[in-house]
């Protein structure tokens, strides 16, 4: 990665240049830098981020300079099957902006997630900028613009925790640890965290996890069914996207349990499962894309539980660093020691 300046166009038809406050250095970014979302190269990173609105282009009409947004990379269409049928969350036709930002030469850059937010200054579609409360700190509500929305909208929307279920959380990062608040925002009553480091396992326990289990000591399985009565949890959250630890899951789960997948596999990844065990144990097997958020009614909402003390957004904010410290910060992310470093302009 290199720090260079970057053109930004005036925001077209449908279009708005917001000034970045703040953007999380997320797992995602790494994994375009390393070629493994695809090969269009150069590409602009960054895509966790909160920022106030600079212009707007024609025909926006619900979205004026000086307004604080917190970025999202599924402008929803309104009008493909999904978003017809009421469930816009599964948005097939998710867009961004049209024009492109590029080098000073002319090369065009390709925005992580259409976002590209390791910049001053950004262009998206309007519809990726979602208002919220501007008393809210730029660091940690930018989180809410990928990792920790996917790990709450993982246990709240997805997995549809209830009060009083019990969940297990696969996989403690970012991502997971955010699991864990939303199951304890959705009431749960038993939170099992797993992981093979105690310092991850230790945070999930500050963050509402009711119990920890090192996988790398005890095995998973086992030690989840031990804590639930010997039945398995009502939710397993699998925040690691690998196929030994969706086995883990999958077996963790009660009977008519559920499953969900919200760690991110690679292309090559194969699962095996006995279809006999697929049918005879019930439930659901769920994947979560984006935690199945809706932002303009999921930003606004946890924005306001964070401003009331509910929600401990700061909590995942493990550091702050200038622009040209993202590639110590995926090297500290790659080591475990953070949940979130986040550029701060």
């Amino acid at each position: 990665m290199e720090v260079v300046p970057v053109v930004v166009p005036d925001p077209g038809p449908g279009e708005a240049v917001v000034r970045v406050q703040a953007c999380g250095v997320c797992h995602t970014d790494l994994h375009y830098r390393e070629g493994g979302i695809n090969d269009e190269f150069p590409f602009l990173l960054g895509h966790e981020a909160a920022g106030v609105v600079e212009s707007v282009g024609e025909g926006v009409e619900d979205l004026s300079p000086g307004d604080y947004v917190i970025l999202n990379w599924r402008a929803v269409c309104g009008r493909c099957r999904a978003c017809k049928r009421g469930r816009p969350w599964y948005c097939f036709a998710t867009h961004n902006a049209k024009q492109k930002m590029t080098l000073e030469d002319g090369t065009e850059l390709s925005p992580a997630l259409g976002i590209g937010a390791f910049a001053e200054k950004t262009l998206v579609a309007a519809g990726q900028c979602t208002k919220v409360d501007p008393a809210a700190s730029p660091a940690a509500a930018g989180l809410l613009g990928c990792g920790v929305m996917a790990g709450l909208g993982a246990a709240i929307n997805t997995g549809q925790v209830g009060r009083g279920d019990s969940v297990a959380v696969i996989g403690c990062g970012g991502v997971g640890n955010a699991a864990v608040v939303g199951s304890r925002l959705a009431g749960a009553g038993t939170i099992i965290a797993v992981d093979v480091d105690d310092r991850k396992l230790a945070t999930a326990q500050r963050l509402g996890a009711t119990h920890t289990v090192n996988s790398r000591e005890v095995d998973a399985v086992e030690a989840i069914r031990g804590l639930t009565g010997g039945n398995g949890a009502d939710v397993v959250i699998e925040a690691v996207g690998r196929p030994e630890t969706y086995r883990q899951a999958f077996y963790a789960r009660d009977l008519a349990g559920t499953v969900v997948l919200v760690g991110v596999p690679t292309p090559e990844m194969k699962l095996e499962l006995p279809l006999l065990d697929v049918f005879g144990r019930g439930g659901a097997l769920k994947s979560s894309w984006y935690g199945d958020c809706l932002p303009e009614r999921d930003f606004p909402m946890l924005i306001d539980l964070y401003l009331q003390g509910r929600l401990d957004l700061d909590a995942f904010v493990s550091e702050t660093v200038p622009l040209d410290g993202v590639e110590e910060a995926f090297a500290r992310m790659q080591r475990g020691e953070v949940l979130r470093s986040v550029v701060v302009f």
